[in-house]
């Protein structure tokens, strides 16, 4: 399976692989699910169905069909299976009714909680996090993604054995056994999956120096990121500027490896990357494996930090994006700030004798544009990469910071401009 691996680690590798598909079978395509969220003192009505709504997406990105939410006021989610026992009867007769497949819950699952709500109700129980490890999985294509994503999935699921595996408690006796006579089953799969991890740890490490030479041996251009929420449509500028072919689609994390294109705008050349979406509760073990994914970020001279225009809550995702640039120390880079999907933005016109209080819905483009270009330091650009519309004013803005930055690094070579 793996050639860096010896023949008994392939062994352990195979029961690894054995252990997942028990654990976590795949969710087959068209199949329904319903969604559960909690709303509390730090989490309000509004907050609450905007989560859900991200929930839904992920969900239809994974081939599931949402047919009910469910939502719950509670100060903090109950130890034993995350909500109410009446909303949990109600939910356990919604399933049962409508004979629904999958449960998923906006917020991260305990070992116990999960393992009380799958006996509870019959049916496989996803938390976001098993969720987004999930869509990880589907949509990784190289050989470096897979391993992150598998390390991550593995992070995840160590202390989670004791709930998904009924046969862990039986136990293996009889001699030639590493842990000896009475030795539990779990104990043998928990060392398995430790021992894999650190398998794949050293495999990601190894690829990290590949990469690492591979990002020296591009020499000293200039290197420009695209960053942003999921499904702003980073991949779409990538295949705008460099005139290539990136896969684009309207699903989240339609991007997972990162995708580097020499770009020219004029005559000045530089170096273009198209990095993997951020989202809000990202599981903290993809942030781990996806490290040398993100050190494409971590590296670049400039960012351009995509935003979708068109979303009710884009100021929450330009946070969002913000935080985690600062958590992987990249936060005090040239950023160009480029709102895009100006196409698809739409706005209810408040009449002028209407003296109720305005809402973001009744922000008009034009009132949106004037204030962020006038609250701002860095560049602010307004586009539509779906229909090419202010395209020449973006390229024009890129041009000059690109140059800027190479006249740095090149003092004497200023007079290719």
């Amino acid at each position: 399976m793996f050639p860096f691996f010896t023949q008994k680690e392939n062994q352990n590798v195979n029961t690894v692989n054995t252990l997942k598909a028990q654990a976590i079978s795949t969710a087959i395509p068209n199949h329904t699910c319903v969604l559960i969220g909690v709303i509390n003192k730090m989490q309000d009505d509004s907050l609450s169905k905007e989560y859900l709504d991200e929930l839904a997406f992920l969900a239809e990105t994974y081939q599931l069909s949402t047919v009910k939410i469910f939502t719950q006021k509670l100060e903090r989610p109950d130890k034993a299976t995350f909500i109410g026992k009446g909303k949990l009867q109600e939910v356990k007769d919604f399933v049962k009714e409508h004979n629904v497949d999958v449960v998923i819950f906006d917020d991260e699952l305990s070992p116990s909680q999960q393992r009380n709500l799958e006996k509870e109700l019959g049916k496989k129980i996803l938390d976001r996090t098993t969720l987004i490890l999930e869509i990880f999985e589907q949509r990784a294509q190289t050989a470096h993604a897979k391993t992150q994503v598998e390390l991550a999935q593995l992070q995840y699921q160590l202390p989670r054995l004791t709930g998904m595996w009924t046969h862990l408690e039986r136990q293996r006796g009889g001699t030639g056994t590493r842990g000896g006579a009475g030795e539990k089953e779990i104990e043998t799969d928990r060392r398995i999956i430790r021992d894999k991890i650190a398998l794949l740890k050293e495999r990601l490490r190894d690829i990290d120096k590949q990469m690492a030479t591979q990002r020296k041996n591009r020499g000293e251009m200039v290197r420009v990121a695209l960053v942003g929420y999921t499904n702003v449509g980073k991949s779409t500028i990538m295949n705008l500027l460099s005139k290539s072919n990136v896969f684009a689609e309207n699903k989240l994390f339609a991007t997972l490896d990162t995708t580097v294109r020499k770009v020219t705008i004029d005559n000045l050349f530089f170096l273009l990357s198209d990095t993997v979406g951020f989202i809000r509760k990202l599981p903290t073990q993809l942030v781990e494996s996806f490290k040398s994914t993100l050190d494409e970020v971590r590296e670049a001279d400039i960012l351009i930090h995509v935003v979708d225009i068109s979303h009710k809550n884009f100021e929450e995702h330009i946070n969002v994006v913000k935080q985690t640039l600062q958590d992987i120390g990249a936060g005090d880079k040239p950023c160009i700030l480029v709102f895009n999907k100006t196409d698809a933005f739409t706005y209810v016109h408040k009449d002028e004798h209407d003296l109720t209080p305005s809402t973001k819905e009744n922000i008009s483009l034009d009132e949106i544009k004037n204030t962020w270009l006038k609250s701002l330091n860095n560049p602010c650009i307004f586009i539509s990469a779906q229909n090419k519309e202010n395209i020449e004013e973006f390229k024009k803005t890129l041009y000059d910071m690109v140059k800027t930055m190479h006249i740095k690094r090149y003092p004497y070579n200023n007079l290719l401009y």
